[in-house]
């Protein structure tokens, strides 16, 4: 039986970041999420116009037809590992950092930043941001991939990794944040509460008089653990006993017969990897572990608004477009750009992640 046929009776798994729209883009495939159930991880329903570039998401789908590297998704979940203020920037450093809800967040070429004018720069001591991230457990920093502001947050959020728990002052830490659980019935955490357990924490948005954060819900990371015919996680290696044996994102990975196109010595904790297999008793079996490169492509499809021919730019899927001088065009000219045309856009982030620099443009329409 063909491949892409096999795969359209089993239902697949992908965790990654959106890199482009026209369907959502994520791990290089497309899924045609025009259907699908779009919820937080508070399993709030939302909009598929809620679905921003950058976003970290896990998308359940139907078999991924590798020929077209397609799928029709049933759900997409998001969530951002931080919504709190911020208390420190550094931007003469490499990286630049920003200090926000005690955590220090990375900031590389492929952050994305939205509703801020100027993206890093605009940045000040006591905004609040919501921040889409990959935690890497070596340092304990987040690796943002997309920011934008949260003004007026009711609560604020941390995803990460309990440590330092007391059970008599009802306190434990996630990286420089201490927080207070004392308000939470026992009933009310996580059945298997210990350090090491990464959770999703509410907290109120002041400090109580001890400086702690004050946590109202605590819930364990849910994962995705239903059994797939099919799995693509992209993450970071977030803990390693060797290379047939580690967690991305949190996830088992079993890797005894998977093949590494770019060998095993970069396959260490902390690394970016994407994995394919799938997921069995919720262990991710490996066919395939591949380390992923920083730098990322980002491909739009949808029409044209808000063209700016004299600052030459426009918007697709909410996302701003750059065009220039090194910018191809297919089945039509610069001329041909006009608001309500049809374009697939493939480019990378500008340097201040605010828009996408178009490195080709064709008309679809």
């Amino acid at each position: 039986m063909p491949a892409s046929q096999s795969a359209s009776q089993g239902r697949a798994f992908t965790e990654g970041t959106i890199t482009g729209f026209g369907s959502i883009i994520v791990n290089g495939i497309r899924f045609d999420e025009s259907a699908a159930q779009v919820i937080d991880d508070d399993d709030q329903a939302h909009d598929r116009n809620d679905l921003k570039l950058g976003m970290t998401v896990q998308v359940v789908s139907s078999g991924i037809d590798r020929g077209s590297m397609s799928a029709k998704a049933s759900r997409v979940r998001f969530g951002a590992q931080i919504v709190g203020p911020v208390s420190a920037i550094s931007a003469g450093t490499t990286p630049k950092t920003l200090t926000v809800l005690d955590q220090i967040v990375e900031i590389s070429a492929t952050t994305v930043f939205d509703d801020l004018p100027n993206g890093f720069a605009s940045i000040k001591v006591n905004d609040v941001l919501e921040i889409h991230a990959l935690l890497d457990t070596t340092t304990g920093h987040y690796l943002a991939k997309r920011i934008e502001p949260k003004p007026g947050a009711t609560v604020f959020k941390l995803r990460g990794i309990v440590a330092d728990l007391n059970a008599g002052a009802k306190t434990f830490k996630i990286g420089g944040a201490l927080i207070d659980f004392s308000g939470i019935a026992t009933d009310d955490l996580p059945a298997n509460f210990a350090n090491g357990l990464k959770v999703r924490v509410r907290l109120n948005t002041v400090k109580n008089g001890s400086g702690a954060w004050v946590a109202i819900a605590i819930r364990a990371e849910q994962r995705e653990m239903e059994d797939k015919d099919e799995a693509e996680v992209e993450g970071i290696i977030t803990a390693f006993t060797s290379t047939a044996s580690f967690s991305v994102n949190g996830l088992p990975v079993n890797a005894s017969n998977a093949a590494f196109p770019d060998g095993t010595a970069g396959v260490v904790l902390g690394a970016r990897v994407e994995v394919e297999g799938a997921i069995v008793n919720g262990v991710l079996v490996a066919t395939k572990v591949e380390l992923e490169d920083e730098n990322e492509d980002n491909e739009l499809n949808g029409t044209i608004s808000a063209l700016n021919t004299q600052a030459k730019t426009f918007v697709v899927r909410g996302v701003t477009v750059h065009y220039g001088a090194t910018t191809r065009f297919d089945d039509g000219t610069e001329a041909n750009l006009a608001n309500g045309r049809l374009v697939e856009v493939k480019g990378t982030l500008s340097a201040d992640g605010m828009r996408v620099e178009a490195s080709r443009i064709e008309f679809k329409s």
